[in-house]
């Protein structure tokens, strides 16, 4: 009986938190979980006339097509190469800069500073492409104007496979690394300062106090990250990609995402391109599970 009490009592307690918490829920039933239900189309001849429902059941076959056509297998192999480069090369970056910041002492200047590498984040990706075409353009791009200038021939950068790679994950890092550091500056806070000034006492300079101490102590939250981004492994942006593809560098910018635009949204050919979606869905899937897993033999996982 006093049991049953106490529980109505931290229901009651918790109705605003409750509350608060309903429209976040709603939000993933309706836009996540809801259109689940149409996965169902990648194992069906859909068309609008007959509706998913009606649709001809066909089981595995655009599956089939996916593993034995060389175009998607190529698109596949592009998704994980970029993204694998997205994670690994990206993923230092704002853990880096948050560090940094975190040392800065001047107010003023880590204000400014921290200002000037979030805004990227709020520009989208069609002023983004701009920029780069502007500095990278092989006439009139400004790196271009810099390299003729010292003598250097003209450099088509966004027209090579390996430039344009760079600069494909450069510009996600310029676009995102800022923003990132916020959940990294967060996670600095909660490590105690006196372990700081116990180290400078035993001597330990800046290097080692980051190494001992500010590592340690955020570590919890790069594995999180980490772990997230692991489970991005298979979605590379559809903005950032197409506004920087151009058919110089198709063989290795035609991406899962733009797939699915133009063959799914322009090319209503549904089944085909949600079977594609579903087996990136999946994969993500895996590789959460199984960085998890690793993490956990380190003490650190999430679950």
């Amino acid at each position: 009986m006093n049991m049953s009490w106490r529980r109505r009592r931290l229901i009651k307690q918790n109705i605003p938190l409750m509350a608060m918490f309903l429209p976040v829920l709603l939000f993933y039933i309706v836009f996540k979980y809801v259109p689940m239900l149409g996965l169902v189309v990648a194992f069906k001849d859909y068309n609008f006339f007959d509706g998913i429902i009606g649709s001809e059941w066909v089981g595995m076959k655009h599956f089939d097509y996916m593993f034995t056509n060389a175009y998607t297998l190529r698109i596949i192999r592009n998704t994980f190469i970029l993204s694998v480069l997205n994670v690994f090369v990206s993923f230092p970056f704002p853990v880096i800069l948050a560090i940094l910041l975190n040392e800065v002492r001047k107010l003023w200047y880590k204000k400014t500073v921290q200002t000037l590498v979030y805004l990227p984040h709020f520009l989208s990706w069609i002023i983004v492409g701009g920029i780069v075409v502007t500095v990278f353009a092989q006439k009139t791009g400004v790196v271009n104007s810099v390299l003729g200038w010292l003598g250097f021939p003209d450099y088509a950068f966004l027209y090579n496979v390996p430039s344009w790679m760079a600069i494909f994950v450069g510009s996600g890092i310029w676009k995102e690394a800022g923003f990132s550091a916020i959940i990294y500056l967060a996670a600095l806070t909660a490590i105690d300062p006196s372990l700081y000034e116990a180290a400078s006492l035993d001597g330990a300079n800046k290097w080692r106090q980051i190494w001992h101490i500010t590592l340690p102590g955020i570590r919890p939250t790069i594995v999180l990250m980490f772990i997230l981004a692991m489970g991005r492994v298979m979605e590379v942006g559809f903005d950032q990609v197409y506004v920087l593809q151009n058919q110089a560098v198709l063989n290795v910018s035609e991406v899962i995402s733009t797939y699915i635009y133009k063959i799914g949204l322009r090319g209503g050919d549904f089944s085909r391109t949600a079977a594609l979606g579903l087996f990136e869905s999946v994969i993500g899937l895996i590789l959460v599970v199984i960085t998890n897993r690793i993490a956990r033999s380190f003490g650190q996982g999430i679950w």
